[in-house]
């Protein structure tokens, strides 16, 4: 066993008269073991970099249950504006020698003092860092280690306070004796496997289809070397074990150089992920069991596809003899794995829209999975039943259909792997298109313009808020409005009282004076509320009544248009409301001033920094950042899918490339003949595009078909309209012509020297 072995390790880096096809069909063969193992290896890491940052979060984890001996570590939390993103900032007080310190501290801090996460302290050192510090409260005196955070992303910091102003917050602070929970493993939720194992059949799918093509390039060179073997006294089996340890150089070469680009990937992967994740190089390896079975997986699938593409083949000494064409297709696992897939997806129905839980996840992965694997499997029986199907045209045409009726599977085989692309692309750009329009309706009221700045505090801080915002160099006015509640037995609508600048700065409201009454109509309610309203507020001790209010007997009533942040809402001036006291209520203050609008935030949140958390400041224009961030996240998205579906379509295109030469090679006797016999090489060529072609429109009909069928369960539940990026779809279609053209074009050379009449004589 052992000498058939070296045997066939010899003849893939020899090959004696044939060693440049030998080592082309070696290269190819590693090349493609080497990219599925450069994807599966980050696929495997996926599942102990999720892990690891779950078990951080664990470990991070406030215990409040008292604790005998321990004097509890008082704890507030609240978040400052980072630009597009929040900053959770964690005060903390000590309340003895024994309190708690959190994971990742070396001390706590003391009051005035910040310690920060590692991603934190780098957008501080980065360019433009000091509008962020800005928002900050206290000095940065220390930096919490990769144990105190999930994620390396994570903005959060620790600043010391004493302990008396957290225990004037009264129950919103909290005691807390320990750190840390105990892990109980990683639960991905179903809604969650939904989308991530369709995505995980599109990438692979493909990729193990180019294994096996190439692992099967140069099959007919190969047959006729194992006739030669046998014609020297090899049996059977072991020609088999030679062509089995032919086909393994290639897959180990393929491997050892997949786990060095992963090892090469680790270094720098935090650098390149899109949307702006941040991850620590250390938590991005793979688990050993999935290390194992992919080390076992991917070789032993290169070479049991060599050895299943010998299943027809009868090696004898004097030469290769290839069974018939076998009887038609076993359809029953092909329409089972799409029928499955089907029952899956309208289990779902069983949901109303907008609504889901774990079964509807559960059903829609499943079906998700099922339904691709099937439209793949099913492809070749529908190449098979339509070239039956095809007669007459002209030459090039008769040559490919008559082509396509002899042996239709090995080229439908590898156009699945773009089938699952296009529908797996389908299925991500109609989600993500269709879940994110609803922000794009959302728009920023003419009136912000006016007041650049706006601080959220509290009524209790608001003249602390309105002296030290005064102060301010560039402020020209303070518009303060309250948040409040009008109820009406079980109706409510949410208010703003505030002056005419702060109220355009909710919706365009028109002319304006102090009395006046508005009411921003919503969807399903356009009469404003009318008699007694009682006023209630919601505050960090919970809610307040106040007293009741009669509306006016005008009260004018304006259409949304978008610009409301609530629909539905009573807009009102003091004037209107006599001389009511107002309940406690959270306050906005609305600033206008002169300058830059930027430098006016900055110099604002540094006034206001001694009020910590009473006192949160930010762009009035909130909404048109999210705008602007979510428009941004869908760009990057759609550009992250273009390139990923783009580089598994390479990887078709070069599964279809190798096929073609393959095929090219086997035939070049009858198309040397043919040449010979008068056909012009462009009659030759054409054949071979419509050869390539026809199961690539096939696959392209088939896979918008998967693509919307999948798309359309998942869209319902979310109670979403199905919104198709037609310029995404147009792409990719438009790729996947010129992939079929330039595997033409590239076979061109190739079929030129085979059809040349002294090939023929060598024959």
């Amino acid at each position: 066993m052992m000498r058939d072995l070296a045997l066939g390790l010899r003849l893939a880096v020899g090959g004696g008269r044939m060693s440049g096809a030998a080592l082309l069909r070696l290269a190819m063969t590693a090349f493609g073991i080497a990219l599925a193992v450069a994807v599966l290896l980050p696929a495997a890491a996926v599942h102990h970099l999720i892990g690891a940052q779950a078990e951080r979060k664990a470990a991070i984890a406030q215990v409040t249950a008292p604790r005998a001996g321990v004097a509890p570590l008082l704890v507030y939390n609240w978040y400052a504006s980072a630009g597009d993103d929040f900053v959770q900032v964690t005060a903390v007080a000590v309340t003895g020698a024994n309190s708690p310190v959190p994971p990742g501290l070396s001390r706590l801090p003391a009051p005035g003092e910040l310690a920060v996460s590692p991603e934190l302290a780098a957008k501080l050192a980065a360019p433009g860092g000091s509008s962020l510090k800005a928002q900050l409260p206290g000095r940065v005196v220390d930096r919490i280690s990769r144990e105190g955070v999930s994620g390396a992303g994570d903005l959060t910091a620790y600043y010391g306070v004493p302990a008396a102003q957290i225990e004037a917050e009264g129950a919103d602070g909290r005691k807390v004796y320990s750190f840390g929970r105990p892990y109980t493993g990683l639960g991905l939720s179903a809604l969650v496997l939904g989308v991530i194992l369709p995505i995980a059949a599109v990438l692979l799918l493909p990729l193990l289809i180019f294994v096996t093509t190439a692992s099967r390039m140069g099959a007919a060179q190969r047959e006729r070397r194992l006739a030669a073997l046998r014609l020297i006294g090899l049996d059977a089996r072991q020609v088999k074990r030679v062509a089995a340890a032919e086909s393994l150089v290639g897959a180990v070469i393929g491997l050892a150089a997949g786990i060095g680009f992963f090892a090469l990937l680790r270094t720098f992967v935090a650098d390149i992920l899109p949307f702006g994740l941040r991850i620590f190089p250390e938590d991005f390896v793979p688990s050993w069991p999935l290390v194992v079975v992919i080390v076992l997986l991917v070789p032993g699938l290169a070479v049991g596809s060599a050895l299943f593409g010998l299943r027809r083949t009868i090696v004898e000494p004097l030469g290769v003899v290839r069974q018939g064409k076998p009887v038609r297709r076993r359809m029953w696992w092909r329409w089972a794995l799409t029928t499955i897939g089907v029952l899956f997806l309208a289990t779902t129905l069983a949901f109303d829209r907008g609504e889901g839980d774990t079964a509807a996840g559960v059903a829609l992965s499943a079906g998700s999975v099922f339904l691709l694997v099937g439209v793949a499997a099913l492809l070749p029986w529908l190449v098979e039943r339509l070239v039956e199907r095809l007669h007459g045209g002209p030459p090039s045409w008769q040559l490919a259909i008559r082509r396509l009726q002899l042996d239709s599977g090995t080229a439908s085989r590898v156009v699945s792997g773009l089938v699952v692309v296009l529908a797996g692309t389908i299925l991500i750009q109609g989600v993500i298109t269709s879940l994110g329009s609803g922000t794009a309706r959302q728009v920023t009221p003419d009136g912000v313009a006016a007041v650049p700045v706006r601080v959220d505090t509290t009524a209790a801080h608001e003249a602390g808020v309105g002296k030290l915002v005064s102060a301010v160099p560039g402020v020209t006015g303070l518009h303060p409005a309250r948040n409040l509640t009008f109820r009406s037995g079980e109706n409510r609508d949410d208010g703003v009282i505030g002056d005419c600048v702060a109220l355009r700065a909710q919706a365009n409201i028109g002319d304006c004076s102090d009395g006046d009454v508005f009411y921003v109509a919503s969807a399903g309610r356009d009469a404003a509320p009318a008699g007694k309203l009682q006023l209630q507020a919601y505050s960090r001790r919970g809610e307040v009544n106040g007293p009741e209010w009669t509306v006016p007997g005008k009260v004018r009533v304006v259409q949304s248009g978008g610009t409301a942040s609530v629909g539905g809402s009573l807009l009102v001036t003091p004037g209107a409301l006599g001389a009511l006291a107002l309940p406690d209520s959270s306050v906005t203050v609305y600033v206008s001033g002169t300058g830059d609008p930027q430098a006016l935030t900055d110099n604002i949140a540094r006034a206001v920094n001694p009020l910590a958390w009473n006192a949160s400041v930010g762009k009035s224009d909130y909404l048109g950042d999210f705008r602007a961030r979510d428009r941004q996240m869908v760009e990057s998205f759609r550009a992250v899918l273009i390139t990923a579906s783009l580089f598994v379509l390479a990887v078709a295109a070069m599964s279809l490339l190798m096929l073609s030469i393959e095929q090219i090679s086997e035939r070049r006797r009858p198309l040397a003949a043919l040449s010979a016999a008068g056909v012009p090489i462009g009659v030759l060529a054409r054949g071979a595009l419509w050869q390539t072609g026809i199961p690539v429109v096939v696959g392209v009909v088939l896979a918008v078909a998967a693509g919307l069928g999948l798309t359309a369960p998942i869209l319902r539940l979310a109670d979403r309209t199905m919104i198709i990026d037609v310029p995404v779809l147009l792409a990719l279609a438009g790729a996947t012509v010129a992939a079929v053209l330039l595997v033409t074009g590239l076979t061109m050379p190739l079929l030129r020297q085979v059809t040349r009449l002294d090939t023929l004589r060598s024959e």
